[in-house]
């Protein structure tokens, strides 16, 4: 049962986080966590939530050489910590919207047909430190059009993030 709580102290936080997919390809992302003003308490745990803004570089074979392209994201994320939201370990998805900055984001084993993309994502991490101001998580992502256009062969990344809070 879903209770609405008091917001809970949520800080901004901002993260570096490296995925790699199959054939090769890669990401790098950059971004800001921005946290909602609210939480919710859930079964043994607490529910929060934040905008989590994004720019990655993917980069993949193409043709003999490398090709890369610049996406841009946001996604709203739900977090679960159990233990009333005491515990340093969560649980987290998300889905929100990316843009790439190649018209087409081609490699030597898939072709996207949209610059737009939607962008989902599951993961578990742990909070560590003075405060537990530091976050280590991995996450699965799924990026594709929702068959809105062909092709969509869509491309799934395994990701290690570090995020630091303030």
């Amino acid at each position: 049962m879903l209770h609405a709580q008091a917001a809970q102290s949520s800080t901004t936080a901002i993260y570096l986080q490296y995925g790699s997919a199959e054939h090769g390809t890669d990401s790098w992302t950059g971004g800001v966590m921005l946290p909602w003003n609210w939480s919710y308490a859930l079964g043994s745990g607490r529910m929060t939530g934040y905008w989590d803004l994004s720019v990655s570089r993917w980069s993949a074979d193409y043709q003999g050489g490398n090709r890369s392209t610049w996406v841009l994201g946001a996604q709203p994320t739900l977090r679960w910590r159990p233990s009333q939201g005491q515990s340093p370990w969560f649980l987290q998805a998300g889905l929100g919207v990316s843009y790439a900055t190649n018209h087409r984001y081609i490699t030597d084993h898939k072709e996207f047909s949209t610059r737009y993309n939607f962008a989902s994502h599951i993961g578990v991490g742990y909070l560590f430190g003075e405060q537990l101001k530091n976050e280590i998580s991995l996450r699965f992502e799924h990026q594709s059009n929702a068959g809105i256009k062909r092709p969509n062969p869509g491309e799934n990344f395994l990701q290690l993030r570090y995020a630091r809070h303030f």
